[in-house]
């Protein structure tokens, strides 16, 4: 595009307030209403009030379950018929069955332009970040992230908001004979996450939308995503997680990412470990893509906490921009905020047909109006518990870093539960100087690793006498609440709740932010 967005305009405050009902009685009947389900599974999507919570209302950008008892029922529906098809874990590494989906829906992917999103850490944050930044200049958005928080809707969001219940129950009714026709002819049926990602393209495409920003589930190459072809291609910090997939150091891990790098792109570049940097600089070239570095070309000119986050000066592609309040804890999330603006410069061709920056009150309200859930988010007070889905060793470390920085914690308690194959030892090595005990629990996805063997590892890097286990995560919370709470009202004691999205999205609930 050589032609600048349009200035800024007033918009209609979104409406970011949520139904909350305080009253045990109707918990209880949301309670009872459940008798079909796993008990434990109703008290997380009730929330619980059993944790003398002091939370604030509910967020909007993670919506909560249909209020139309029909509305519901055919979700769930859905919910259930995505469930029985090859889970997120289990892959074919091929594009072939995406892309003869695509193919029998008439290429939606190809209706409009994107950004694609691939790294290890901070991709869906970054994703938040460039859709505000989109929104702000007026453009229509479409966003595809994974995994979700609570709902399964938040992964496909339209115009800054997750689709609704009714149109996401719509599309996937619309897509469902092209699916089934496609499961005919592959040796494989598509997948869950094959489903929602043609479920996103079609949705973007039936908007429409003027610029889809896609997150990779897994990788690049093989990644369901990666029938699109992304005008800039973004590349957060890369590290070792999924091991067993990717490879075992960020160079190979690096060479599964890159291929969500196409021809004449221009790819985004976070900072990198020197490997792994390589492989992309490396795969840029062979295809003629153009390289944005941060650190070089882009990055972080200065950056200081303020009430409620913090202050920055980035220098994009096409000069500074000072002042710009991001609402968001941690030096990680002011990297993300600097790829962010760099993927937008370069939507826009700043570095490549011309310098002119950005509107500056533009950039400065889209970035105050970011929030990312379920990172460093504070869900309430006295004590403070803090919510955060770090869920390997290098995201733990960015997690301790920015709690140190930005909480007076002389008392955090830790709760983890977590997904089986994680490299869960090194996560817990990450918190362990922050934590003065931590409450090891289990979450209710059939992919939890169990609390014993989680306890084990526990005990190896805390000792035993700073590491207490409650299998329930309601129980574990308020065991958490209780030791953190022991250092009196005035005391600076915390909860800090890890260990995957799954468990921050459950914890969410029970201390009634869903």
């Amino acid at each position: 595009m050589s032609d600048l967005p349009p200035p800024d305009s007033e918009h209609p405050d979104r409406d970011n307030s949520g139904n909350s009902d305080d009253s045990a009685d109707r918990f209880e009947e949301i309670v009872e209403a459940e008798t079909d389900r796993d008990p434990d599974l109703a008290v997380i999507e009730a929330g619980s009030r059993t944790l003398r919570t002091q939370a604030g209302p509910p967020q909007g950008d993670i919506p909560s379950r249909p209020t139309d008892p029909e509305v519901d029922k055919a979700l769930r529906e859905v919910e259930t018929e995505l469930a029985s098809r090859w889970g997120e874990t289990k892959l074919e590494p091929s594009v072939s069955r995406i892309a003869a989906l695509m193919d029998v829906l008439g290429e939606p992917q190809r209706a409009y332009p994107s950004i694609h999103i691939t790294g290890t850490n901070g991709k869906t944050s970054t994703a938040r970040m460039i859709e505000a930044l989109f929104s702000a200049f007026e453009l229509r958005t479409g966003r595809y992230t994974s995994p979700h928080v609570q709902s399964i809707t938040e992964r496909i969001s339209l115009d800054g908001a997750p689709i609704e219940a009714e149109r996401f129950v719509e599309t996937y009714n619309d897509i469902k004979p092209y699916v089934e026709m496609v499961d005919t002819q592959q040796e494989y049926r598509l997948s869950f996450f094959e489903v929602l990602t043609g479920m996103a393209y079609a949705a973007f495409a039936d908007a429409p939308v003027d610029v889809a920003v896609v997150e990779v589930g897994m990788g690049g190459s093989w990644d369901a995503t990666n029938v699109i072809d992304g005008s800039v291609a973004v590349v957060t910090p890369i590290d070792l997680d999924h091991t067993d997939r990717l490879g075992t150091t960020p160079g190979a891990i690096a060479a599964e990412k890159a291929g969500i790098v196409k021809p004449d792109a221009t790819v985004i570049l976070a900072q990198q470990p020197v490997d792994a940097a390589q492989v992309l600089l490396k795969k840029a070239v062979e295809v003629d893509a153009t390289v944005a570095r941060e650190g070089l070309e882009f990055g972080i000119v200065s950056r200081a906490m303020a009430v409620g986050g913090q202050l920055l000066t980035l220098r994009g592609l096409g000069g500074e921009y000072e002042e710009i309040f991001l609402p968001l804890h941690g030096a990680y999330q002011a990297h993300n905020a600097a790829v962010a603006l760099a993927a937008v410069e370069a939507f826009f061709g700043i570095g490549s047909q011309h310098t002119r920056p950005l509107d500056i009150d533009t950039i400065r309200k889209a970035f105050a109006s970011v929030s990312s859930p379920g990172r460093l988010e504070v869900v309430r007070t006295s004590p403070t518990v803090v919510l955060d889905a770090a869920h390997n060793p290098a995201g733990a470390r960015a997690t301790a870093e920015a709690i140190s920085e930005v909480f007076d914690f002389s008392n955090l308690i830790g709760v983890v539960a977590a997904s089986d194959g994680k490299d869960m030892k090194g996560l817990l090595e990450a918190f362990e100087p922050i934590f003065a005990e931590v409450v090891i629990t289990q979450n209710s996805s059939h992919r939890a690793m169990d609390a014993d063997t989680l306890a084990g590892l526990a005990v190896e890097v805390f000792g035993d006498d700073r590491v207490q286990v409650e299998p329930r995560l309601p129980d574990a919370l308020e065991a958490a609440i209780t030791l953190a709470e022991e250092e009196g009202e005035y005391a600076g004691g915390g909860v800090l709740v890890t260990g995957s999205v799954i468990t921050v999205g459950e914890a969410r609930l029970l201390l009634g932010r869903g």
